[in-house]
């Protein structure tokens, strides 16, 4: 089962604008945004995230990640997917990863984020932990 999800989370993360998979130096897969990287995978179904300590402490709060499995006190944040609702949430994860990269790059990144965080459905919490990483200067000609 884990083969088929690892599967699916790539097919579903590779549709992203920007993104590119390729091998992970640790085994596994990585999602990258150009040279950033947005998580990684482990063929036992781990996804490893990193985050801004902000937001991975938020997520480790709320019961949405664990502390990473080898460097805790990072940025990392680590999940094992393992089930279909695994598989959604580990999504969720990496695209809240990708898009914080994102709102840095687009025209309207007050308008992204917006959308974005109505999707990912963002806990008011998460929401303005995010909200923070939207460039001020785009922020104000919004």
């Amino acid at each position: 089962m884990i083969p088929e999800l690892l599967k699916r989370l790539e097919e579903e993360v590779s549709r992203w604008p920007g993104i590119s998979v390729h091998p992970h130096r640790f085994g596994g897969r990585e999602f990258a945004l150009g040279r950033l990287e947005v998580g990684h995978t482990h063929d036992d179904g781990t996804v490893d995230i990193p985050f801004p300590r902000a937001l991975h402490d938020q997520l480790l709060a709320d019961g949405l990640a664990q502390g990473h499995h080898w460097v805790p006190d990072s940025g990392w944040t680590t999940f094992h997917l393992g089930t279909e609702s695994g598989l959604q949430h580990a999504l969720r994860l990496l695209r809240l990863s990708y898009i914080r990269y994102v709102l840095k790059a687009v025209p309207d990144p007050a308008k992204r984020f917006e959308l974005e965080s109505e999707q990912l459905q963002l806990s008011s919490k998460l929401k303005a932990l995010l909200g923070q990483l939207v460039p001020l200067s785009r922020k104000m000609a919004a």
